[in-house]
C-alpha cells in the first residue's frame, strides 16, 4: 500500500534584503498522515503563512523537501501542484470569480488538474451534480446556480469556495484562516461545513487559525509555531483537554 503521509523535511526559509537576514522557518519537520485534520496556531511572524506559501508553491524554501507519495515537490511550480493541493483563503473574494455564476465557478473548479481543451467548461449533467452538492448544505444555494458570485454574501462565497476546493478531493486542503473575516454565527456554520467535508471525504487538511476554541474543537491534531519552529504538538485527549486560556499562556511563554 502506498504511504500517503505528507512529509515536510528540514524546511527553512530565510529572507535576505541585502541589509539583514531574517530566519522565518528553521529546519521544520512535520509528518501529516493521510486523512488527518491538523490545526496550526502561532503569533504574528511565527511562520504560518510562509509555511502555507511554501507548501502551496507560491514560495520556494531556502532548504528542505516536501514529499507527496514519496516525491519531492518543493521545486514544483504552483500551477503544477493544482491537482494535489487546494487552498481556501481568509478573504471570501479570493476563492471565486465574482463576474461568473456559481455554476460557472464550480465548473472551473471541477476541471482543476484535468487537461482542458477548447470545449465548453459546463458539461451535460454538471448543473444537476452541482445542485445536488449544494443542496447537502441546506442553505438554499442550490437555487442560485445562475446567480453571479458578486451578489453572494461573504459566508455564501466561502461555502462555495470550500465546495469548489474539495470537488476533486485534493491530496491536501489548506485552510488559511478561512473564517476570520466572517461574523461569529456564520463562522460557526462554515466550521461545521468544513468538518463535514473533511470527515466525509477523509481529506488531509491543515488549518491556520487565530481562534483558540476552533483550534481545540476541530481537527485531530494541534501544533503551535513560534520563531519558525514547532513548540507544541498535541492530539487526542491531550488536545481535547486544552482550554483557550492555556493556549494563550503558551503563546506568551
Amino acid at each position: 500500500m502506498t504511504d500517503k503521509t505528507i512529509r515536510l523535511q528540514g524546511i527553512s526559509q530565510v529572507f535576505d534584503n541585502g541589509v539583514e537576514r531574517v530566519q522565518i522557518l528553521n529546519n521544520l519537520n512535520l509528518d501529516i498522515p493521510e486523512g488527518q485534520f491538523l490545526s496550526i496556531i502561532g503569533g504574528n511572524g511565527a511562520g504560518k503563512t510562509t509555511l502555507f506559501n511554501i507548501i502551496n508553491g507560491n514560495l520556494s524554501p531556502t532548504a528542505g523537501s516536501i514529499l507527496f507519495d514519496g516525491k519531492n515537490i518543493a521545486r514544483r511550480s504552483h500551477s503544477a501542484r493544482a491537482g494535489l493541493i487546494a487552498r481556501v483563503y481568509q478573504d471570501p473574494n479570493f476563492g471565486v470569480c465574482p463576474e461568473l455564476t456559481i455554476a460557472e465557478n464550480m465548473a472551473l473548479a471541477n476541471s482543476r488538474g484535468k487537461a482542458r481543451g477548447l470545449g465548453r467548461a459546463m458539461k451535460k449533467g454538471d448543473l444537476s451534480f452541482f445542485k445536488e452538492k449544494l443542496a447537502e448544505f441546506d442553505l438554499g444555494l442550490e437555487t442560485m446556480l445562475r446567480k453571479k458570485a458578486s451578489l453572494l454574501s461573504g459566508g455564501q462565497r466561502q461555502v462555495i469556495t470550500l465546495l469548489m476546493a474539495t470537488l476533486q478531493r485534493p491530496q491536501l486542503l489548506l485552510l488559511d484562516e478561512h473564517t476570520a473575516a466572517l461574523d461569529p454565527k456564520i463562522a460557526k456554520q462554515i466550521m461545521e461545513i468544513t468538518r463535514r467535508l473533511v470527515e466525509e471525504q477523509k481529506i488531509t487538511t491543515i488549518m491556520i487559525s487565530h481562534n483558540m476554541s476552533d483550534a481545540i474543537n476541530y481537527g485531530d491534531r494541534l501544533i503551535m509555531l513560534k520563531g519558525g519552529e514547532i513548540v507544541m504538538d498535541v492530539s487526542g485527549d491531550e488536545k481535547s483537554a486544552l482550554t483557550p486560556a492555556e493556549l494563550i499562556v503558551k503563546f506568551e511563554e
